[in-house]
């Protein structure tokens, strides 16, 4: 049977742990691509050499030739100027879409049938740069953040109710931001609704905890965060290599789903052999549905500066 194959592309503290953990979970072999000379491949024989340690068997490897990439299974987009102290997700928006729009032009010239799932911010408006670059199938392009902020909701709860983070299902929807949408009727702990075990002022002080989760690690080490954004990228990865048909959250095209009218957007999502499976729809009351549509018409802004920039 012939292995699995996932592009890495830029090998920053995001792509260099997203490799890692793909390797370390066997997913298949792992090319890491960057464009300064050596530090893929400097990379990639560090996580090698970790086999030693603790085993697994795929392979691999680091390039600057996108040649290297060719007819991978999934692309996983980590490439971009992350934020410093003082920036906000969309400061980054010029910038690193000329970025993805470069990558995404190597994407689909070598990676004609990959899975895409973008990881750089802003979030939103990069998946949609990825899918007007590459111009492949909706249920192709994707991206990490509802893994990533669903994580950090449920680490937050685990914390305040001292259980296990495994038994904690969170949804959240929305743009990956300070607007996104956190949803506690739809979080449960074991099956227990968050809202029977905790008050409305102590679920609200999570939200936006969750809200401002990036923000608080950017001010703590001067960068942005990378272990929990890589292992978000990595479940989205086996997800769909491994056909596993999971329920998550993550930016899914929606067009009439939520009544959305075509943009790339936080939603809960079935995620298997053919990506997006499937875009969950909830049943949303009234203060849910006004956050979520306040937030999507934040990232439609968005994707409209992006197509003043292609």
């Amino acid at each position: 049977m012939t292995r699995k194959k996932i592009t890495v592309v830029g090998a920053g503290n995001v792509g260099a742990t997203t490799a890692h953990i793909a390797a370390g979970r066997d997913l298949g072999d792992v090319v890491l691509v960057d464009i300064i000379e050596g530090f893929a491949a400097g990379k990639a024989l560090d996580i090698s050499e970790s086999a030693g340690v603790y085993p697994f068997s795929c392979g691999v490897s680091g390039a600057v030739d996108w040649q290297a990439a060719a007819g991978s299974d999934v692309v996983i987009i980590t490439s971009g100027l992350a934020r410093k102290p003082g920036m906000s997700r969309d400061d980054l928006v010029a910038k690193n879409t000329k970025i993805v729009q470069s990558v995404c032009r190597h994407v689909a010239e070598q990676c004609p049938e990959a899975f895409v799932i973008v990881v750089c911010n802003p979030l939103d408006a990069m998946v949609y740069t990825a899918a007007r670059t590459t111009g492949f199938p909706a249920n192709r392009i994707m991206g990490m953040a509802g893994a990533l902020d669903s994580a950090r909701f449920a680490y937050f709860i685990s914390e305040a109710l001292g259980v296990s983070c495994g038994d904690i299902a969170g949804v959240l929807m929305g743009g990956h931001g300070d607007d996104m949408v956190p949803l506690p009727r739809y979080t449960a702990v074991a099956g227990i609704p968050l809202t029977e075990l905790m008050d409305a002022d102590r679920i609200a002080a999570l939200i936006d905890r969750t809200r401002n989760g990036g923000i608080e690690i950017v001010n703590l080490l001067g960068y942005s965060a990378y272990y929990a954004p890589a292992a978000g990228a990595v479940k989205m990865a086996e997800a769909i290599l491994k056909d596993k048909k999971s329920v998550m959250s993550c930016c899914a095209w929606c067009d009439k789903e939520y009544g959305v009218g075509g943009a790339f957007v936080g939603v809960p999502v079935v995620l298997g052999s053919k990506g997006v499976e499937k875009v969950i729809e909830l049943d949303l009351n009234n203060d849910e549905k006004t956050a979520f549509a306040e937030s999507v018409q934040h990232v439609k802004r968005l994707t409209a500066k992006i197509d003043e920039l292609l």
